[in-house]
């Protein structure tokens, strides 16, 4: 019987082709997405959905899905897929996450073009029969500093047209490494000396609780006076209020933004400025791109349902329906341990090196590599996933390096993952247990053994008497409940590690009273 796909949502009638040329049975009702009752009726007939933005694939419409088997969205954000949902009931959703890039960068140049040259101001001016050629002066852009906050797959685009255009281009990006800015033709900079030499500032990074507010009020005094801002990327990004009154004082001479913090931004903080650009969240509109996406979430789909491939899966690696079964538990040890230590890298990134011991050096390291991959990136890329993320490595210059070995020494199978950052290497080794149950065996060298645990208190310290009780007390005191404590070090006196596992999330005043004690030299609370 062949496999039944739903497309709910406005896709180009080259999808639907693909679709029945690989043999699905294909229905194309692009209103029935916005009607959430009708949709939730029908849905449980379907092995597949097709979706853009329109149709939302909340809990209540996936618990309708009883045939359910991959949702393919044509774009990059799934905001409108439950994928907790989605995961628990084994329904793969997919995306096309760089269908869009060429667009959403070339309405950056081309928003960067509006704003030096005022551009829909003088158009309303001329066509309102006005002759104002002495209002709307201009700056040049060749040879102004053009500065790229994130400097991925979109960001390198605009970063090469900069260069085109005869910009001096720099990017803060603590993914990039030298190596490839200097391919590139970019200066890597950190964020404060970009925020004070860049003449024009495009931000292309996602929304993290790490990127959100990049440019702050505080962000935003460190700027050059006259500096213009240009968000295609994530409405967030910017403190709206705090850039209206940098653009009321002057200070920044202009804004272009697609994007806001609330969409649809029927009214927004920046509305009416005379020197802001806004559109509606055009960055991946053109015909190419629509094209362009329909036409991969279909291949997708198809190859999913039909041959059992799985690609740009968000909640998924790409591996077989065989494998699967034996893959899972070292799947979750891969991305955790990526996990572990992407929340403890701070600095500009180089290398991950994954060493596969005994048995798990046999299976499709592929897929166990992309997911340390995606652990180590996902705590400043959230949108990163596990097939997404070799490519963003890539684009950023990260060398990634598998190494296999027959044997472990004291373990059936062992996972080792190296982190080479700008100023040093972490190391972090796991394996998985009869229970199943991912845990971590080493850390930089140091013998340990700790399950992972929804929130954990990472802790290097001195080995000296005192200390336990002194850490034990300080989270006693915060009411931090303790479940779990692992300890390890390299001889009495030396280089010590703590690994506590605690019931909910620790509070920053917390860690930064761990911090505090005599013994310890970092401590970093971390979440799994």
């Amino acid at each position: 019987m062949a496999p039944k796909v739903l497309i709910s949502d406005k896709i180009s009638p080259a999808a639907v082709q693909i679709f029945k040329d690989r043999g699905v049975d294909v229905t194309y009702e692009p209103d029935l997405g916005k009607d959430k009752e009708k949709l939730a009726a029908v849905i449980g007939q379907y092995d597949g959905l097709a979706i853009r933005s329109a149709t939302k694939a909340t809990d209540k419409i996936i618990a309708a899905a009883t045939n359910l088997k991959v949702i393919g969205r044509a774009g990059i954000g799934v905001d409108n897929v439950d994928i907790p949902a989605a995961t628990a009931k084994g329904i793969i959703v997919m995306n096309t996450p760089f269908g869009n890039s060429i667009t959403t960068a070339e309405h950056a140049i081309a928003m960067m073009f509006a704003l030096a040259r005022e551009l829909p101001a003088a158009d309303a001016s001329t066509q309102a029969g006005k002759w104002e050629k002495n209002r709307f002066m201009g700056v040049e852009i060749t040879a102004k500093t053009l500065g790229v906050i994130g400097c991925g797959n979109i960001g390198s685009i605009v970063a090469e047209r900069g260069i085109g255009l005869k910009m001096k281009v720099i990017a803060f990006d603590p993914f990039l490494s030298p190596e490839r800015a200097r391919e590139m033709g970019v200066e890597k900079v950190e964020l404060d000396e970009l925020l004070a030499r860049a003449d024009f500032i495009t931000l292309h990074t996602p929304l993290t609780d790490k990127t959100k507010n990049i440019l702050s009020a505080e962000s935003l005094a460190k700027t050059k006076k006259g500096v213009r801002i240009i968000n295609c990327a994530r409405g967030g990004l910017v403190d709206e209020v705090a850039l209206r009154a940098a653009l009321d004082s002057g200070h920044v001479a202009g804004a272009a933004f697609d994007v806001f913090v609330t969409e649809p931004a029927t009214e927004n903080v920046l509305f009416g400025h005379p020197n802001v650009i806004a559109t509606p969240h055009l960055g991946a509109s053109t015909n190419e791109a629509q094209e362009n996406v329909a036409l991969q979430v279909a291949e997708q789909m198809a190859d999913y349902l039909v041959r059992g491939a799985i690609t740009n899966a968000i909640n998924f690696p790409s591996i077989s329906a065989e494998e699967a079964p034996r893959l899972k538990p070292f799947v979750e040890l891969a991305e955790k341990l990526g996990s572990f230590a992407g929340q403890l890298t701070e600095t500009g990134l180089k290398g991950i090196r994954i060493e596969y011991e005994g048995a798990v050096a046999d299976m499709n390291t592929r897929a166990l590599t992309s997911a340390a991959v995606a652990g180590v990136l996902r705590p400043m890329l959230s949108d990163v996933n596990m097939v997404s993320a070799p490519a963003v490595a890539r684009e950023r210059g990260i060398a990634i390096e598998e190494v296999r070995r027959e044997a472990s020494a004291n373990y059936e199978s062992a996972i080792k993952l190296v982190i080479q950052t700008e100023k040093q290497s972490r190391s972090v080794t796991g394996t998985v247990f009869a229970d199943g149950k991912p845990r971590i065996i080493e850390i930089k060298g140091i013998s340990i053994d700790a399950e992972f645990g929804a929130s954990m208190l990472y802790v290097t310290n001195t080995d000296q008497p005192g200390y336990i009780g002194a850490l034990g007390s300080t989270l006693g005191q915060a009411g931090v409940n303790i479940a779990t404590f692992n300890l390890g070090r390299t001889s009495p006196g030396g280089d010590a590690i703590a690994i506590v596992q605690v019931d909910g999330p620790i509070a920053n005043d917390v860690v930064e009273k761990v911090k505090a004690l005599p013994q310890v030299k970092q401590a970093k609370a971390l979440t799994f």
